[in-house]
């Protein structure tokens, strides 16, 4: 199995990016910002862009804006409303998000003029290993299959946020989702989407998303009294009660009749961890991601590779504009396939794949004309679907975050 193979099948989660302009003349030049309202006409043909003097909730999903947002005008900052936001989107888009998955977050502390960067992503269990894969004989595993699963970090991430940043209780940012859970929503078109014809669940998922035996249409009412229950376990005794509880027993139960591998000494000694983000400017603009073990750096090579070409004379979505986009992304995801990993346990070249010199040496396998068939890494000296939410208060905090299952409706597997 080569690493590439073994990225696909086992997945890498991605991380948000903050924009922050280093221009010394930034108040004086702050009208040269301004969105150009001739190269978003076409981009935003039924929509205006929004703009707002007391903070920001963006999320793909209104009620989950809604939830964020109330937060805000109740007295929140932003963290609190980006957890609250992240709660309700696990309960109305559960195929991309939700409790048993990764967490990973950029936020703005305005106090300190300093960003922050938390990985809460979940390692392998102690007793799982790519040797012991092999040993098994296996040439790849199956998203569905427990031998897939992390540690879920999610919501080691909430609580991290909220004691280090937050204004407001997990209680807090909890109650708007064990409502909504109890009474009900309408599904929204989009997600309704991901939903139908959604298959492949163990008794247990099938139950809580199926019910009835399909998943809901558009319109249709869904509703999860077994989340707000869990929900309210963690009201009631915080976020460690995920690993080290009720939580944890079931979990790890249900892992061994499953075939999984987790214990609870994998949720005893699993950490959310505060990481130093990483950089790349881009026309006069700062943009930060989280380093690996998570994909965000690939974003900077992009912009890098980018940087070489009059991206702003060409018109938005364009042939020629996309053109560039996709053969930068198909040699950023090749060095990711080659380069990314733990860094606990392997040294990354972060730097030197962030690096101007090492976009100019790449640039060259960019024509502008020409989609390449296959791309090969660049050689370093010495060496599913997503959501993504972000916050702002009034007080100036912001919040770049992201929460993932990595695969639609994560393994499909649900502890009873």
């Amino acid at each position: 199995m080569d690493r590439r193979t073994f990225l696909g099948l086992t997945g890498a989660s991605t991380a948000g990016a903050l924009l922050a302009s280093n221009d010394s003349n930034a108040e004086t030049s702050a009208m040269d910002n301004y969105l150009d309202p001739k190269k978003i006409r076409h981009r935003n043909r039924d929509r205006s862009t929004v703009v707002s003097t007391h903070g920001m909730v963006c999320t793909s999903q209104p009620l989950a804006t809604m939830a964020g947002a109330d937060v805000l005008k109740a007295g929140g900052n932003a963290i609190d409303a980006a957890v609250a936001a992240n709660a309700m989107l696990s309960l109305v888009e559960p195929m991309s998000c939700g409790p048993g998955g990764d967490l990973f977050a950029i936020v703005w502390k305005e106090s300190e003029k300093k960003l922050h960067g938390l990985n809460a992503s979940g390692r392998s269990p102690y007793d799982w290993s790519l040797r012991k894969a092999k040993k098994l004989g296996l040439k790849e595993i199956a998203f569905t299959s427990p031998l897939s699963w992390s540690m879920p970090g999610c919501v080691s991430g909430w609580g991290a946020l909220l004691e280090r940043f937050g204004s407001r209780s997990l209680a807090a940012a909890l109650a708007p989702s064990i409502e909504t859970a109890r009474e009900g929503f309408p599904v929204s078109p989009i997600i309704a989407s991901g939903w139908t014809g959604a298959s492949g669940f163990a008794p247990a998922a099938a139950a809580t998303f199926l019910p009835g035996g399909k998943g809901p249409r558009y319109g249709e009412i869904f509703k999860n009294p077994d989340l707000a229950d869990f929900f309210e376990i963690l009201s009631r005794d915080g976020a460690q009660a995920f690993y080290h509880g009720e939580i944890a027993e079931r979990i790890v139960n249900y892992s061994k009749e499953a075939g999984g591998r987790f214990s609870l000494k994998d949720f005893r000694d699993h950490t959310a961890d505060w990481v130093e983000p990483v950089n790349t400017s881009y026309r006069g603009h700062d943009v930060w991601e989280l380093p690996p073990n998570g994909q965000g750096i690939a974003a900077l090579q992009m912009l890098n590779l980018l940087e070489h070409f009059d991206i702003g004379a060409m018109g938005p979505n364009s042939a020629e504009q996309l053109h560039l986009f996709i053969e930068a992304k198909k040699l950023a995801f090749e060095d990711r396939a080659v380069y990314y990993a733990d860094m606990d346990f392997e040294k990354v070249p972060v730097q030197e794949l962030i690096s101007k010199a090492y976009a100019a040496e790449r640039v060259r396998h960019i024509n502008p004309r020409l989609a390449a068939q296959k791309v090969a890494a660049g050689r370093i000296k010495g060496g599913a679907d997503t959501i993504y939410l972000c916050t702002a208060d009034n007080e100036g905090n912001m919040v770049s975050f992201i929460q993932s299952n990595y695969y639609g409706f994560g393994s499909k597997h649900v502890p009873g």
